[in-house]
């Protein structure tokens, strides 16, 4: 048994955040974000009194109307988010009670940008082994709440925003994940973290002062690191499934930076008209990316049946992996 995509949907902040925005309180400027990024705007979840799971609830009672079923119906949500709500209890609870999937259980998975991959795999597991009919899984950022927008080199790159969807039992052996390659390593721990609020830095009046709360990274190593093992890990994904480039209908790559995925698409011999891209409009939301791009397309209507789609990210951690898939 397979596990299948059987609905999507995404979530995003009406309010946007351009780089001309932050060229008013930056040492900054549009044309510098754009050529070395590609990202021209993001949205920004500016309500105070909301947060991850505001977003993540907004995208779990759209997929559960977009495919009609009941919240009791779910078995199972699993929420990708590396800016919970609090530490516990989880966001994935919170979203939980707010659309009263009364049966099912839930739980917060923190794997930094590649959170979405690491938790799409894991609740496949229950699919497969047959204790699962419907498992939600969501990657939803508040990314403006660990942003210093004092910093140039990060608060250009992030914003807000929530994706998601709903997996099921394949109809066949032949749709649905075919195969996943995940890993990680803690040497790059040091290039992109945030070092307070956990046990090793509670949060304090010291830790506020220092800036703590922020996310810190050092661009250029997380840079290189991310355009090595995202176009090795895409291009091994292909080689053991058997895929030629022909073959794909879609590369769906961590939004991070246009020339990384510019790199793996070229990695993988894939045109660019064949590669989800909404970078430009959305910035990195980090575990959100990849989904926000799969609900793209399937609005779009851009995944007719038997589509294959490659998914890669890498992240904080490090992080990094792939997916094949094959739209049901």
């Amino acid at each position: 048994m397979k596990a299948a995509i059987t609905a999507t949907a995404k979530y995003l902040p009406d309010s946007i955040l351009s780089n001309h925005d932050l060229e008013k309180i930056l040492d900054t400027s549009d044309e510098w974000i754009r050529t070395r990024t590609g990202i021209r705007e993001r949205r920004i979840l500016r309500d105070p009194e909301k947060a991850t799971s505001f977003l993540c609830t907004e995208v779990a009672r759209r997929i559960i109307e977009k495919r009609g079923i009941a919240a009791d119906e779910i078995d199972l949500i699993i929420v990708a988010t590396m800016t919970p709500d609090m530490i516990f209890p989880s966001t994935a609870c919170l979203v939980q009670r707010n659309v009263q999937a009364t049966n099912a259980w839930a739980f917060d998975l923190s794997g930094a940008c590649s959170g979405f991959l690491y938790a799409l795999n894991t609740g496949a597991q229950f699919i497969v082994a047959g204790t699962h009919k419907k498992v939600l899984v969501i990657g939803g950022e508040k990314m403006s709440a660990v942003m210093d927008y004092t910093d140039r080199n990060t608060c250009v790159l992030f914003g807000d925003g929530a994706a998601g969807v709903l997996l099921e039992p394949a109809r066949d052996e032949q749709h649905g994940l075919l195969d996943a390659k995940l890993q990680a390593d803690g040497e790059g721990s040091e290039h992109l973290y945030m070092l307070g609020g956990g046990s090793r830095c509670p949060a304090s009046q010291e830790t506020v002062e220092n800036g703590m709360h922020f996310l810190r990274q050092d661009g250029r190593q997380v840079f290189k690191s991310a355009v090595t093992q995202m176009a090795d890990t895409a291009e091994e994904i292909m080689r053991r499934n058997g895929l030629s480039s022909e073959d794909i209908g879609y590369l769906v790559p961590h939004q991070a930076n246009y020339r990384i995925i510019q790199a793996t698409a070229e990695r993988m011999g894939i045109d660019m008209r064949k590669v989800a891209v909404n970078i430009d409009r959305y910035g990195n939301t980090s575990a959100a990316t990849i989904p926000i791009c799969i609900a793209e397309l399937d609005e779009e209507g851009k995944l007719p049946p038997g589509s294959n789609l490659v998914l890669v990210s890498f992240g904080a951690g490090y992080t990094w992996g792939g997916i094949y898939l094959k739209w049901q």
